[in-house]
């Protein structure tokens, strides 16, 4: 790459429980061989948080020899044990504590965490769905401010922040509207997220002007319409890459959905995206 060029590669979603050990293998190689300048992960390490779940997610990441910054995803907050859930949810981290929610500084460029995870919900319930507090979203904009006038930002969470689904305006992610906005007067480079399993790179209109928003694909068995995958951004100056890496070959337009949908959940609804290549399994395998 030539001088001032930047490539991250941006992976979600790996769901240890439900991992998909040869994307796992895979990945882990790209990155040894190709040496990314860092690694972005945004969110859904484990599929139940359990113990063993989270030793064997941590073990994956803490051999990455790169940079590496974890977001916290819904499903990485402990579903069984609720006291930890209310009063230390993030106890399981431990073992990568140091690269959760932590910001990467690169040449002119940062990489700032937004939480959108929350230990519950008064609005409605499953908690699985995001929700930008207004104390996460100070917290991001506190760490965009940091940063000299010209920086080029990335912001990192683990839910995409369209508020209303488009086709019945059902609730996505609560206060995603303001968000997206308040980021766009930023001139926030990107948003980078995962959740929903299926990789995109979408520009919301927002009243303070365009919001790009870009979605990895998952590297677990959980697959919606697309195989395995993850990003590679490649940034060189004010351009901004991506190419949506897969075992299976497909070009990235075919890997891309083209609206943002609920969640996660199999089946896929009718007029709910898929990508092009359209392959949408019945039901997620047993989780055991």
């Amino acid at each position: 790459m030539r001088r001032g060029t930047i490539r991250l590669f941006h992976l979600s979603d790996i769901h240890f429980g439900l991992e998909d050990g040869r994307a796992l293998d895979w990945a882990r190689q790209c990155i040894a061989n190709e040496r990314p300048h860092a690694a972005i992960i945004t969110g859904d390490l484990t599929m139940r948080a359990r113990h063993h779940e989270f030793r064997a997610a941590c073990d994956w990441i803490k051999a990455l020899d790169v940079p590496v910054t974890v977001e916290v995803g819904n499903h990485d907050i402990p579903y069984f044990n609720l006291y930890e859930r209310f009063f230390d949810p993030y106890k399981r981290f431990k073992a990568i504590e140091r690269m959760v929610e932590s910001q990467l500084d690169l040449p002119g460029l940062a990489v700032v965490p937004l939480r959108t995870t929350t230990r519950a919900q008064y609005q409605r319930f499953p908690w699985s769905n995001g929700w930008v507090t207004e104390k996460a979203l100070a917290e991001c904009l506190a760490a965009i401010d940091r940063h000299p006038v010209g920086t080029r930002i990335l912001v990192a969470a683990h839910h995409p922040l369209t508020e209303r689904r488009e086709r019945d305006g059902k609730l996505l992610t609560i206060n995603g509207t303001r968000t997206m906005e308040v980021l766009a007067k930023c001139r926030v480079m990107a948003v980078l997220s995962g959740h929903i399993h299926d990789p995109f790179d979408l520009v919301a209109e927002t009243a303070a002007g365009p919001l790009r928003m870009i979605g990895a694909g998952t590297l677990s068995r959980r697959i919606r319409s697309t195989p395995p995958s993850f990003n590679e951004i490649v940034i060189d100056g004010d351009d901004l890459r991506v190419e949506a890496r897969n075992l299976a070959h497909v070009a990235t337009p075919d890997m891309q959905i083209d609206q943002v949908p609920e969640n996660a959940l199999p089946p896929r609804l009718p007029g709910e995206p898929v990508a092009p290549i359209g392959t949408v399994p019945p039901v997620d395998p047993p989780v055991h």
